[in-house]
C-alpha cells in the first residue's frame, strides 16, 4: 500500500536509530519480550521500552501484554511494513553489531529451549497427570473428535505430538499418520502408546515444528494440540503447519484462551498465556487457510483454563478462482 512522503517520513525517523533498527532486526526473526530485547540489546529496559515506544507510535511494532509480561512483534502489514522490510534487507548480515545480537538471540533461544527440554524430560511420565489438573480431558477430546471429523484422513500429522494423545485418538480415522517432536522422552513415550494401541500406520520422528521438511500439502489433517502456548513465534509455526494443509484440508489447534495463571509461565515453561481470536484469525489468514472457527470448552473447575480448539480449511483452487 502506497504512503505519503510525509508518512515515509515519520517511518524512517523512527526506524532511523541504531538501536531501534537493531530491535526491528530481532522482531523480525520473532516475537520477543520487553526483557529478553534487553538481554540482547545489553541495554536497561526503560531506555529499551522508549525505543518500542517511538517504533509503537510509528505504527511499526505491536505491544501485547501476555500476563505480567510484554511481548513485540512486527506490524508487517502496515504501510510501514514494506519499506522496513526494505531496510533490514539492506544490512549485511555479517554487521558486527546485527551479528553480535543475532548470537546473543540464540543463546536467548537455547537457554529457552533447554528449560522446556528438561522440564519435558522431568514431566513426560505423568505428562496427562499434568495437564488434566486443568481440564477435563474427556470434554476436551470429544470436542477434538467431533471438530476433526469422522474421516477418513489419507494421512494426518501432529506436530509436537508430546507423549502421543492424539495418534492414539485420531490416528484410528487415519490410513497414515505421522506424529513429529523435539523431546525423544516424549518420543520413546508416544511409541510405546501406538503400539499398544496397534496402529501399525503411525510413525514417530524426531523433528521441529518450525521446519519439518514435510512436502507441502501433503496431509489432509494437520494436528496442533497444546504446543503453541510453549512457542517463541506461534505465528510461524502456524505458517508451517498451514503449508502441510492438502487442499479441502483441515487445520485443527488444540489451546488455550487469553488467562492470567501466571505459575504456568514460572513452573510449567508456558511461554504465552494464551491466546486471542483476532491474533489466531490473522494467524491463519496469514497462512493462507478460511473457513475459521473455534470451539471453547469452560474449565473443569474454578479459576481453571478455558481450551479453545479452532479449525481452519485450505480452500481448493474452484474455492480459490469462486472467490
Amino acid at each position: 500500500m502506497a504512503m505519503s512522503a510525509e508518512q515515509a517520513v515519520e517511518v524512517l525517523r523512527a526506524a532511523g536509530e541504531p538501536t531501534r533498527l537493531r530491535i526491528l532486526a530481532l522482531l523480525a526473526r520473532e516475537e520477543l519480550a520487553v526483557l529478553e530485547l534487553c538481554r540482547v540489546l545489553d541495554q536497561s529496559q526503560p531506555r529499551v521500552s522508549r525505543h518500542l515506544k517511538l517504533l509503537a507510535e510509528a505504527g511499526l511494532v505491536e505491544r501485547f501484554p501476555d500476563g505480567a509480561w510484554v511481548f513485540y512483534r512486527l506490524l508487517s502489514g502496515r504501510e510501514g511494513g514494506a519499506l522496513v522490510a526494505q531496510a533490514l534487507a539492506l544490512i549485511d548480515p555479517a554487521d558486527p553489531v546485527i551479528a553480535r545480537d543475532g548470537e546473543r538471540l540464540g543463546a536467548v533461544r537455547a537457554e529457552r529451549e533447554s528449560e522446556a527440554l528438561e522440564y519435558f524430560a522431568r514431566n513426560a511420565a505423568r505428562w496427562d497427570e499434568i495437564r488434566s489438573l486443568y481440564v477435563s480431558e474427556a470434554d476436551v477430546e470429544a470436542a477434538i473428535l467431533a471438530a476433526a471429523g469422522p474421516g477418513p484422513f489419507r494421512r494426518m500429522i501432529d506436530l509436537g505430538t508430546g507423549a502421543g494423545r492424539m495418534l492414539t485418538l485420531l490416528g484410528p480415522h487415519a490410513e497414515r499418520a505421522l506424529g513429529l517432536d523435539l523431546s525423544q522422552q516424549m518420543l520413546n513415550i508416544a511409541r510405546s502408546r501406538v503400539a499398544r494401541a496397534g496402529l501399525a500406520g503411525c510413525e514417530l520422528r524426531h523433528g521441529d515444528i518450525f521446519g519439518t521438511g514435510l512436502p507441502g500439502e501433503s496431509a489432509d489433517l494437520v494436528v496442533v494440540h497444546q504446543v503453541l502456548h510453549y512457542l517463541g513465534d506461534p505465528a510461524a509455526a502456524l505458517k508451517e503447519a498451514g503449508r502441510l494443509v492438502a487442499e479441502g484440508g483441515r487445520l485443527l489447534i488444540v489451546d488455550f484462551a487469553p488467562h492470567a495463571l501466571e505459575f504456568l509461565r514460572e513452573q510449567h515453561q508456558h511461554r504465552r498465556l494464551g491466546f486471542s481470536e483476532a491474533e489466531m484469525d490473522r494467524w491463519l489468514a496469514e497462512a493462507g487457510l478460511a473457513e475459521v472457527s473455534a470451539v471453547e470448552l469452560p474449565p473443569a473447575r474454578e479459576a481453571g483454563l478455558t481450551v479453545k480448539i479452532w479449525t481452519a480449511v485450505r480452500p481448493t483452487a474452484r474455492q480459490r478462482s469462486a472467490a
